[in-house]
């Protein structure tokens, strides 16, 4: 008797949370018709969809350097306290198709550098531990890499990318929400039904995982292909380093300091600075490829350079 009330009472159970879901996934699906139906052309809903994630992600760009500069608590460098480096600022701004940004010093949890662009020129963030670990011809080097990056607009782009990214990824996710609804309560439902709730072997159950790590795939794969562009353009703002400053093997000596000095205690550590990681997901995952790599790049290209000049590119402080 008592088995039997308890199969009726998951029955139930089982019965209302189907009702449930399936209720939930017409309403869904319903409104989503409807919204559909109101669209205008197919050609012009691509065309304002694609503009809407793009506007975005350019207000975001254009009007989020404060936010960010308040969120790393960055205080600005007036040209009175370090006019040295100002000096090396417009030195490089001389020489390259880049406005001046505003230059900032923060107390990061690593030592880095960071170029956000945005109105008046954007911003160049410097952690106060670049002063004391580099000397001024390696941060020369460092600042030449971030202003490399503005010039070529390298975070809009990344912006960019990932709204569209997030947009698309988004629209699938809304497109398919009837459907993981339905099989969200059919699997649920049925267990119950069968008087075995925490059962999820069955056939609705797996459709409604394949369903959603599809979707998951999507969104991972949509930022490996962003973490891609951004290993590219940080070998590109080294090279554009190295010809701005003439030294690339300053450039290489300071990686190599920034690297040996990143405390190896921060957990996201190898997915924003230049630390090396042997995990093949951190290194997928990383915006920036292996700092072994960029240093041997640009040692190659201080080789190139010597041969052409028919002289030893010695700077008189090798890579160690």
């Amino acid at each position: 008797m008592v088995r039997l009330a308890f199969r009726f009472a998951t029955a139930t159970v089982g019965v209302v949370l189907l009702a449930g879901y399936l209720a939930a996934a017409l309403v869904v699906l319903r409104t989503l018709r409807a919204l559909w139906a109101l669209r205008p052309g197919t050609v012009e809903l691509v065309v304002l969809l694609v503009a809407a994630a793009l506007g975005s992600a350019y207000l975001s760009y254009r009007f989020g350097t404060a936010r960010l500069l308040d969120a790393v608590d960055a205080d600005p460098i007036p040209r009175s306290r370090a006019p040295e480096l100002h000096r090396r600022i417009d030195a490089l701004v001389s020489r390259m198709d880049v406005d001046r940004p505003t230059l900032y010093v923060a107390d990061a949890r690593a030592p880095n550098a960071f170029a956000v662009g945005g109105a008046g020129g954007g911003a160049l963030v410097i952690d106060r531990s670049l002063f004391r670990l580099l000397s001024p011809p390696e941060l020369e080097g460092i600042l030449a890499h971030e202003l490399a990056h503005l010039e070529t607009r390298d975070g809009l782009a990344a912006a960019m990318i990932d709204g569209l990214a997030r947009t698309a990824v988004g629209l699938v996710a809304l497109a398919t929400l009837p459907a993981l609804l339905a099989l969200s309560g059919l699997a649920g439902g049925s267990a119950w039904i069968r008087g075995r709730p925490g059962d999820r072997s069955g056939v609705f159950a797996r459709l409604h995982r394949l369903l959603a790590g599809g979707l998951v795939a999507g969104f991972v794969l949509a930022t490996l292909l962003a973490r891609t562009r951004s290993r590219r353009r940080e070998f590109a703002a080294d090279d554009r380093a190295a010809e701005v400053t003439g030294d690339p093997l300053a450039l290489a000596r300071a990686l190599r300091r920034i690297e040996r000095a990143t405390d190896p205690t921060w957990p996201f550590a190898p997915l924003s600075t230049h630390r090396d990681t042997g995990d093949p997901i951190e290194r997928w995952l990383s915006t920036h490829p292996p700092t072994a790599d960029r240093i041997r790049r640009l040692r190659e290209r201080a080789g190139a350079e010597s041969d052409r000049r028919g002289r030893e590119g010695w700077t008189g402080v090798p890579v160690r």
